[in-house]
């Protein structure tokens, strides 16, 4: 213990004498939680703009333009006399989406002759074409059922007759966990742990590879008695609780500051925090183990942080993948961190029903192990080429 201690003090000073672990450990991290709740604080995006071709300009079609706008995902910017104009804004990136109601709508719509109106979206923003899809079909279904609304109540039905026959089935909708249908909610969990490793993914074999560099690594063996375990260990502790006291910060700011349901409880995010972090540095040290270069360690420690983001399954589910990249995703801790979080503190069951992952993570934490004396061998042996 005498000598963890030696090693973990002579890191700290190493730490507080280098600023680019400062950066890398805090500055970054804390910066990029504040940036991406900020930036999703509302929701769902809100006010995008869309754009209205009214060839027919009547009555009808100026209402159903006004309910456009008054919808929470759509603002009516701008109207333009054809749809050449309109497909020329989309492309210069002034509006997302435009409406085009040609001459005789409404005349066919009372006439029930069944107008074509078009939807024109860009789906370069996969959130903003959906949202702004959904209230343009809605504005077009609601258009029809006005005038269907009409003419059945001039028949003589009753209310109750007409919303039965203009809407036969009701739906229920129930969203489970996040009836807000919140994107900081779905994205913030996922985005922001998954920063945080990759910056542990980085700073664990730089931290390895700068005593190889800085001709230190001898010394650094030697006061741990030739150990590695104690070495490592030494070395680790305090980016660790560094580490550590990040994580939990991210936890604690976004839900119970900013509220994220979490029906799991508070003990299950401990353990996923602490679980998330040694097994983001064992991954780093596996990395410098087989790669001993800080250079090449590095390279594969922040490819691996990046492609975890796509194959985590937030955006595009794991089982909707192919059977190789289902494979894969095994070897990415932030996909084991997603799958735990989702089930044992999002939806709220019991840890056991998260298990596989729980022990993939603990096996990245491990990882390191079988190859400790190979590490003694580079650490001891190696010597730097720039």
């Amino acid at each position: 213990m005498r000598a963890i201690l030696t090693i973990a003090g002579r890191e700290c000073r190493r730490l507080a004498g280098t600023p680019i672990y400062t950066f890398c450990m805090v500055v970054f991290p804390v910066a990029v939680i504040f940036f991406f709740t900020s930036l999703m604080d509302k929701g769902q995006p809100t006010d995008m703009p869309v754009g209205v071709v009214d060839l027919d300009n009547t009555a009808t079609s100026r209402k159903l333009v006004r309910l456009l706008d008054a919808m929470q995902s759509s603002h009516v910017v701008a109207h333009y006399p054809s749809v050449a104009e309109a497909r020329k804004a989309i492309q210069r990136n002034e509006i997302y989406a435009f409406l085009y109601y040609p001459k005789g709508t409404t005349d066919k719509l009372l006439s029930c002759r069944q107008p074509r109106i078009s939807i024109y979206y860009s789906m370069t923003s996969l959130t903003s074409g959906a949202l702004l899809f959904r209230d343009l079909k809605t504005v077009s279904t609601l258009g029809g059922a006005g005038v269907g609304q009409a003419t059945l109540t001039a028949k003589g039905l009753t209310a109750r007759q007409v919303k039965a026959f203009l809407q036969p089935i009701t739906i229920d909708l129930h969203q489970i966990s996040n009836p807000w249908a919140n994107y900081n909610i779905y994205l913030s969990t996922m985005l922001l742990p998954g920063v945080i490793m990759l910056f542990i993914f980085l700073v664990t074999p730089y931290s390895i590879g700068t005593e190889l560099k800085g001709g230190t690594n001898r010394e650094w063996i030697s006061c741990a008695n030739g150990s590695m375990v104690k070495a490592l260990a030494g070395k680790m502790l305090p980016q660790t609780l560094i580490f550590l006291a990040v994580m939990y910060a991210y936890m604690f700011y976004v839900f119970d500051i900013l509220h994220f349901p979490h029906p799991g409880g508070a003990g299950r995010l401990l353990l996923l925090g602490l679980l998330s972090v040694l097994a983001s540095q064992g991954f780093g040290i596996f990395a410098f183990a087989l790669m001993p270069s800080l250079r090449f360690s590095m390279s594969v420690c922040s490819l691996w942080g990046v492609l975890s983001f796509s194959i985590v399954g937030s955006a595009y589910p794991v089982l909707s993948m192919d059977t190789p990249l289902q494979a894969l995703s095994w070897l990415f801790p932030l996909r084991h961190h997603f799958m735990v979080y989702q089930v044992s503190v999002f939806n709220g069951f019991p840890l056991v029903c998260a298990w596989p992952h729980v022990a993939a993570l603990v096996a990245f934490a491990l990882l390191p192990l079988p190859f400790l004396s190979r590490l003694k061998r580079e650490v001891t042996e190696y010597v730097y080429l720039p």
